[in-house]
């Protein structure tokens, strides 16, 4: 079983990002992989997607007060 080397991931939060331990310890591993620059080569959002999130998260809910 492989695991994560959480010794070299401290060490590259506090040296390289500046982190102090708690703040690494607060993060998830995606977070840290993007935040490291392993963020996976994703492309950009296309306008598909971006209207799909738009529906599926509203900024506000009619009858919300607002009119």
């Amino acid at each position: 079983m492989s695991g994560f080397d959480w010794a070299a991931l401290l060490r590259a939060a506090v040296e390289r990002l500046g982190l102090r331990p708690a703040e690494f310890w607060a993060l998830t591993p995606a977070e840290l992989r993007l935040m490291l620059g392993g963020g996976g080569g994703s492309r950009a959002m296309g306008r598909a997607r971006l209207e799909e999130l738009i529906a599926a998260f509203p900024d506000a809910v009619q009858g919300d007060g607002d009119d």
